[in-house]
């Protein structure tokens, strides 16, 4: 019989689900991961997960496979020497770039503005010209490029081309042209053209795309080559798909010709993972919290859909590319605590042991006080847990690390690990307003679903900094990401420039050139040999009011368009304005893109549903022990996760121990076990029902505004009184007092 594998390469681990295609059951494995050649990860995955089946790699029919080999490229700036072609004229479009400096006001005086990726001696420039509505003004001097890109080769050592010309996103005639010359004089490198990677107007941000997909591509490509050529060796007529920045899959060929789109890859999949799991139980709108040992990842997810945008940006780098609206912070179980000299305050972050040597705890050479560390000191992540079922931890290591700041600052090591607990949280809880606060929404309306390996740790208390309720613990959380691998759909999509203000077009000529969008997206998926009645088709267009730089992405549904037309577009923007904006205003619109996206049939998975229990398991109870909690030592039990059933009920403070996660629910709350396993985590006298919000209801739109500046209100009385909270509170209260009897002491003398 023939399964499917989903894949997630991590920084620390490597997920893997084997999906049995005729009844959807499943396995799981997990495994470190292998910084040097993320490969070497996937394959001992591979043979771990077939073992624990007890099947045949070769019946393994399709993998399914989330990478980050693209976003670390960017990161570590080990991509290719990129060489540029653009028109005369605008050779210094990357130098110019936009007039944007990060940061605050005076955020321009310690900005170091990074090199492009393309550099200026990689640049030359094309005798050519276009008009915007796509008419030639000038025709491309073929001679005279060829020999400038003789000239080139000659002097740079380019590894990859970019062909990107002003205005040829309405007439790409010119860029073909110029890759034919190219190809005669670089024949052995892969050449990008910007009118395929992303044919829509704004020249620099279509100049900076396609830089980055050529600066990946070759990376990229030797990786998802050689892995291809691997698995088939092992598993024959294997098919391997890669996931894209947008929650969809992609054949190996657009993946290694278009990389670009893989930059959000890993991240992708634990949304598209949290919401079929989530959906499974019938909650569809969402906060979804992934943390794993390097970094976590947020999303907010709205009636089943998680929310898209069309800028992804790594480091320094942004590229115009559509990805699951994801906001990541270097807080994961490896990030490292601190306190420096010269404020001997306590810092968690962004630095991270990472795989390699690890948290203390590991064994493996580290010695800098981690997150993980603070956990297993205060009990949190009991020290005889085994990670992946199979990595035994030593505590006496993790407490050992915490003595380093607990005596920079006079603290004890229980209150010091309680300390970065604390301060972790707090920089998770900013991203999650980020999703959500900062874009109109109020986080009081979302559940939260807490996964990875350190999610259901801090799942519970990221619940109680947002007022987010239930906090979503599923099955296997810490393989979550690999279940959105592998009940993801095959996806592409095509897009082209189209600026009109309303009055100026027709209902038909949009719908026209949308469905024409749709059949070139579906080039892809028949190529995949998709059945055209399992493809299914949706639109996006880019509005603006006009003379508005500002554009805003409103998604289309095709059955909808032809009766409501260009004014029900028109509403549905002001309405999106309205929510980010809190107004809405009486002016023409102007339509900027209008894209196509074709997905493939989803997955069939079998959401496993558990057997039924009541009250307290205490069946499922294997031990007792203690945790540190608000300065006070307090008796818990710990639960075998795979003892729960439905109906169960589990007080805090409680640990739930599973083979790939652990899970902390608080003092003051208690878990509710659903009939598909789930742990749903609520304060004690919160009821078991579901928030009318689940459904996809909202709080109207005059009300928003209020909402967000309560949500806003109540977030500035957290922070303010976060002085008081365990974060400052257990950290300088005691700290302060440690001194006082330090010096009381001395007087004494």
């Amino acid at each position: 019989m023939p399964y499917r594998l989903g894949v997630d390469v991590g920084g620390t681990f490597t997920d893997l689900l084997l999906i049995n295609e005729k009844d959807g059951s499943t396995h799981t494995a997990k495994v470190p991961s292998t910084p040097e050649d993320s490969s070497k990860g996937v394959l001992n995955g591979i043979e771990r997960v077939c073992s624990k089946a007890g099947i045949d790699p070769e019946l393994i029919t399709h993998v399914m496979h989330g990478t980050t080999v693209a976003t670390n490229t960017v990161l570590t700036n080990a991509g290719a020497r990129v060489g540029l072609v653009t028109t005369k004229g605008y050779g210094q479009v990357l130098q110019i770039a936009r007039s944007y400096v990060p940061g605050g006001l005076g955020g321009w005086v310690i900005f170091n503005k990074t090199d492009p990726l393309a550099p200026l001696e990689c640049t030359i420039e094309a005798d050519e010209r276009v008009g915007a509505r796509g008419d030639v003004v000038s025709k491309l001097d073929e001679a005279d490029l060829e020999q400038k890109l003789r000239g080139l080769k000659k002097r740079q050592n380019i590894e990859a081309l970019t062909i990107s010309f002003i205005n040829s996103f309405s007439n790409a005639d010119h860029e073909v042209k110029a890759r034919k010359v190219a190809q005669k004089v670089f024949p052995d490198i892969p050449i990008s053209i910007s009118s395929e990677i992303i044919p829509e107007m704004q020249e620099y941000e279509r100049t900076e795309t396609t830089v980055v997909n050529s600066y990946v591509r070759p990376v990229v490509s030797k990786y998802i080559r050689n892995l291809h050529t691997e698995l088939k060796r092992r598993m024959k007529d294997v098919q391997l798909h890669v996931l894209r920045s947008d929650g969809g899959l992609a054949s190996v060929e657009a993946a290694e010709n278009t990389p670009v789109n893989l930059l959000m890859s890993g991240p992708a999949g634990g949304v598209a993972g949290a919401i079929w799991i989530a959906g499974q139980a019938g909650y569809k709108d969402l906060l979804t919290f992934d943390m794993g040992g390097t970094s976590t990842d947020v999303a907010l997810v709205q009636n089943g859909a998680a929310h898209k945008r069309r800028e992804t940006r790594v480091a320094d780098v942004t590229v115009r590319a559509s990805s699951i609206d994801v906001r990541t912070v270097g807080a994961g179980g490896g990030s490292i605590a601190y306190s420096p000299e010269l404020t001997k305050a306590l810092r968690v972050g962004p630095q991270s042991a990472g795989a390699s040597p690890g948290p203390a705890a590991y064994g493996q050479g580290g010695e800098e006080p981690t997150v993980t560390d603070a956990n297993i000191t205060l009990g949190y992540l009991p020290g005889a847990a085994k990670l992946g079922g199979d990595m035994a931890m030593k505590p006496e290591l993790a407490s050992k690390s915490m003595e380093k700041v607990a005596n920079t600052m006079d603290l004890t090591v229980l209150d010091t690990a309680e300390g970065i607990y604390n301060i972790v949280n707090e920089n998770m809880f900013g991203a999650l307003r980020l999703v959500s606060v900062e874009q109109g929404f109020d986080p009081r309306d979302f559940a939260l679903i807490a996964f990875g390996g350190a999610g259901p740790l801090h799942g519970n208390a990221l619940g109680k900094l947002m007022g987010s309720w239930p906090v979503i613990i599923p099955p296997g959380p810490g393989v979550l990401c690999a279940y959105g691998d592998a009940t993801t759909r095959i996806r592409d999509e095509s897009s082209r420039s189209f600026i009109r203000n309303f009055n100026e077009t027709s209902d038909k000529e949009v719908t026209g050139i949308l469905k024409d969008l749709a059949k070139l997206a579906a080039t892809e998926l028949n190529a995949e040999g998709v059945p055209s009645s399992e493809q299914s088709t949706s639109y996006e267009i880019d509005v603006r009011y006009h003379g508005q730089g500002l554009v805003l992405t409103i998604e289309i549904d095709p059955k909808k368009l032809p009766k409501e037309g260009l004014k029900g577009i028109s509403k549905q923007f002001d309405k999106v304005h309205e929510q980010m904006f809190t107004f809405a205003l009486e002016h023409d619109h102007e339509l900027v893109n209008l894209r196509a996206i074709q997905q493939g049939k989803a997955t069939k998975v079998k959401a496993e549903k558990v057997g039924t229990g009541r009250g307290e398991p205490t069946k499922a109870v294997t031990s007792t022990t203690k945790i540190y909690f608000e300065g006070k030592s307090r008796k818990t039990k710990i639960y075998d996760r795979s003892m729960l059933l439905s109906g169960h009920k589990i007080p805090g403070p409680a640990i739930v121990e599973e083979m790939d996660s652990t899970t902390l629910i608080l003092p003051g709350h208690h878990g509710t076990v659903d009939t598909y396993g789930n742990i749903l985590i609520r304060p004690d006298g919160k009821s078991g029902g579901k928030a009318k919000a689940r459904s996809g209801a909202r709080r109207p739109a005059a009300k928003k505004a209020s909402a967000r500046k309560s949500t806003a209100r109540k977030s500035t009385t957290r922070k303010s009184a976060a002085k008081k909270s365990p974060a400052r509170k257990s950290v300088a209260k005691k700290a302060k007092s440690s001194k006082k009897a330090k010096s009381a002491k001395a007087k004494r003398r």
